[in-house]
């Protein structure tokens, strides 16, 4: 049975490794690192520094196995210089001759973000796609907020996903160096 829960800090290593599996083939993922290897260090970085708002990631468990997860940041987040630095170090780590790539992408990333206050949905992910999870965990967090929201997708098949939940396609972003194309959406 999927149960959708709020995210603690012993979740993180969970987190890290369903993002991981989730994100194994995933066109920017891979045009970051091409070989897999350093997936979890990097989404460890982001669950535990980069986008690690209290109370603001999400768990989804199949019969108590993690299966998916959310990383959200609360409208006018900011990273305090130390969860920045370990999340960068960390990255760097994980990442290593793709963190260039990374700064390539987070530069394109805020150069395309509208401008206001919005829940940001950072990284959404199901080690088994298909199975109603990425559902699950949209609408538990999407019914406790209010006010907009924002995400990008790295993968075109995943935007109906989005579009259902009433987000709204508002920019394509083709990444160089030959990199995939990503959609930005936004739901006011």
């Amino acid at each position: 049975m999927l149960e959708v829960r709020r995210a603690t800090a012993q979740d993180q290593t969970a987190i890290s490794r369903v993002l991981a599996i989730a994100f194994v083939a995933d066109p920017v993922v891979r045009w970051l690192m091409p070989k897999a290897g350093g997936d979890v260090q990097m989404f460890r970085a982001h669950a535990a520094h980069l986008h690690a708002a209290p109370g603001c990631a999400d768990i989804a468990l199949d019969d108590g196995q993690p299966v998916g997860a959310a990383l959200w940041d609360p409208p006018g987040h900011s990273l305090s210089l130390r969860q920045g630095l370990m999340g960068l170090s960390r990255l760097l780590l994980g990442m290593g001759s793709g963190f260039r790539r990374g700064v390539v992408l987070e530069r394109a990333f805020t150069r395309a973000r509208p401008a206001g206050q919005f829940w940001y949905l950072a990284q959404l992910g199901a080690s088994t796609p298909g199975r109603g999870v990425g559902s699950a965990l949209l609408e538990r967090r999407l019914a406790s907020i209010g006010g907009p929201a924002y995400t990008e997708s790295s993968n075109l098949r995943n935007v109906p996903l989005y579009q259902r939940f009433g987000f709204a396609v508002i920019q394509e972003i083709s990444l160089p160096e030959d990199g995939p194309t990503l959609w930005t959406m936004l739901r006011k």
